[in-house]
């Protein structure tokens, strides 16, 4: 079994977030200032994206940041087998 990697989980979780929304690559790449091409390998897991890159997509897609990366953890969780802690989650909640 290939071990997935976490810009995999994390392309997949803009993609999807940015199909729900109905929006094309070019208005995302466009609102986040970052070409279409490399928005496209960001979210094919191809291309490694920091975190001011990754900054700028989640603004562009009205998402915070903390919410990409905590649907991140719950697909590697369920990836990993390994049943996600609810009371991190209560307690990020309560720290915000």
């Amino acid at each position: 079994m290939k071990p997935v990697l976490v810009r995999e989980l994390l392309g997949a979780s803009l993609r999807e977030e940015r199909v729900t929304q109905g929006r094309t690559l070019r208005e995302v790449s466009k609102a986040a200032r970052v070409s279409l091409g490399y928005l496209s390998e960001v979210e094919r897991g191809q291309k490694e994206a920091s975190s001011e890159l990754l900054a700028s997509i989640c603004s562009a897609l009205d998402l915070p940041l903390s919410i990409v990366l905590n649907v991140v953890s719950e697909k590697m969780a369920v990836y990993e087998k390994v049943t996600p802690l609810p009371m991190v989650r209560a307690m990020a909640q309560a720290a915000a």
